[in-house]
C-alpha cells in the first residue's frame, strides 16, 4: 500500500536550513566542487551541528503518535547534493535522532521542483536564489536567517508565528498601503472588514497547523492534565480599524490562534523576544533582519513588498491605479446578470 503522503503536513527542507553548513559552504566557495566532495567524505562521520530550522523540525516531528503512520507531520530533505556528498547529511539526521527518512538529491538541480510531488506545504532553505525562484513559481517557500536563538532541549513546546499580509493572506491589502498610502489602506480595510482575505503563500501551512492546534485542544479536553504543545501567533503591523479583517479571515477559515498582536508600527522584535517562536515568517526583509537576532526567522519573498526595483514598484503602482479606476467606472452588476 502506498505511503499516504497526501494526508500529512509536509515540510520540505534543504540541508542548509536544517544544519549549520557554514564550514562546508566555505570549502565549496573557496576551493570548488572537488574539494567540497572530498571534505564531505572525510567528515561524513562527523555530525553536523543544528541549523536555524532544527528546533522547529525537531518539535514538529514530535507531535502526535510517534509511529510513522500516526505522526501527523512529515519532513522531507530536498538537497542540491548528490547522494554521495549527501551521505553526511543523512548520517547527521540519524545522529540527532530525527525521524526523517525521505529525500531527493538532485545533484545541482532545483530541489524545489519536487515540492508538489512530496505534497509539501513549505520549502525552507538558506539559499536565497532557490527560495525566490520557488516563490516565483507559486510555491510556498522561505529563506532562513542566522540567529543567536538558544534552543531548550528539554522544552518540546512548538511555537510558530506568522505575519499576516503577504504570508497567511495575499498582498492585495498590502498593495494599497505600498502603492498608495496608510490612509487609503485604513479606509479600504474598514470598507472590506467583513470580507475574508484571499489566501497567501503560506495559507495552506497555516491551516494545517490550525487543524493540529484544534486536535491539541480537543485532546486537552479529553485528557485532564494534558498540556497542548503547539502554540501559534499572528504578529502584524496592522492596528485598528484594519484589525477587523484579520478576525473576519480567521473566522471564515475556522482557525483559532493563541495570540494575535496588532502592532501599528511597533517593532516586531519586541514581541518576538517574549513569544520566542521556533520560526517566525514575514514577507518584509527589514522585519526579518530586525528580529533574526532573537528568534529563528524566515523571509517569504512574496508580492509587492519584494519588488526588486523602484521601476517595477512604479509600474505596479500605475497598473494598480488603472485597475482601481476601472473598478470605480464599472457599472454595478444587476441581480439578473450575477
Amino acid at each position: 500500500m502506498p505511503y499516504p503522503i497526501q494526508d500529512k503536513l509536509v515540510v520540505a527542507i534543504a540541508s542548509s536550513a536544517l544544519f549549520d553548513l557554514s564550514e562546508s559552504d566555505r570549502v565549496f566557495r573557496e576551493r570548488g566542487v572537488a574539494e567540497y566532495r572530498r571534505h564531505q567524505r572525510e567528515h561524513e562521520h562527523d555530525a553536523l551541528a543544528p541549523g536555524v530550522a532544527f528546533p522547529f523540525v525537531r518539535r514538529l516531528l514530535a507531535l502526535g503518535d510517534q509511529t510513522e503512520a500516526g505522526r501527523p507531520a512529515e519532513v522531507v530533505l530536498l538537497s542540491r547534493n548528490d547522494p554521495d556528498t549527501g551521505l553526511r547529511v543523512f548520517r547527521s539526521i540519524q545522529a540527532h535522532s530525527l525521524p526523517i527518512t525521505r529525500a531527493a538529491f538532485v545533484n545541482g538541480g532545483n530541489p524545489f521542483r519536487y515540492m508538489n510531488a512530496f505534497n509539501a506545504s513549505l520549502f525552507l532553505s538558506a539559499n536565497e536564489d532557490d527560495v525566490r525562484r520557488a516563490v516565483e513559481r507559486g510555491l510556498p517557500a522561505g529563506r532562513v536567517f542566522q540567529t543567536q536563538f538558544l534552543d531548550s532541549v528539554s522544552d518540546m513546546e512548538l511555537r510558530v508565528a506568522f505575519d499576516f499580509d503577504g504570508v497567511i493572506a495575499d498582498d492585495s491589502a498590502e498593495s494599497v498601503f505600498k502603492l498608495r498610502d496608510l490612509e487609503a489602506f485604513q479606509s479600504s480595510e474598514a470598507n472590506m472588514a467583513d470580507k475574508p482575505m484571499p489566501e497567501g503563500p503560506l495559507a495552506r501551512l497555516f491551516k494545517q497547523l490550525g487543524a493540529l492546534h484544534t486536535e491539541e485542544r480537543e485532546r486537552a479536553e479529553r485528557e485532564p492534565g494534558y498540556k497542548p504543545v503547539l502554540r501559534t501567533a499572528i504578529i502584524t503591523a496592522r492596528n485598528a480599524p484594519a484589525h477587523e479583517r484579520v478576525v473576519t479571515t480567521l473566522r471564515a477559515w475556522g482557525i483559532e490562534v493563541d495570540e494575535v498582536f496588532f502592532l501599528g508600527g511597533i517593532e516586531k522584535r519586541r514581541i518576538l523576544a517574549e513569544f520566542k517562536p521556533h520560526l517566525f515568517f514575514d514577507d518584509q526583509l527589514d522585519h526579518v533582519k530586525g528580529a533574526a537576532g532573537v528568534t529563528p526567522c524566515v523571509h517569504v519573498p512574496f508580492g509587492v513588498a519584494n519588488m526588486p526595483t523602484p521601476e517595477l514598484i512604479e509600474q505596479a503602482r500605475q497598473e494598480f491605479e488603472r485597475a482601481m479606476s476601472a473598478a470605480k467606472d464599472r457599472p454595478p452588476s444587476s441581480a439578473a446578470s450575477e
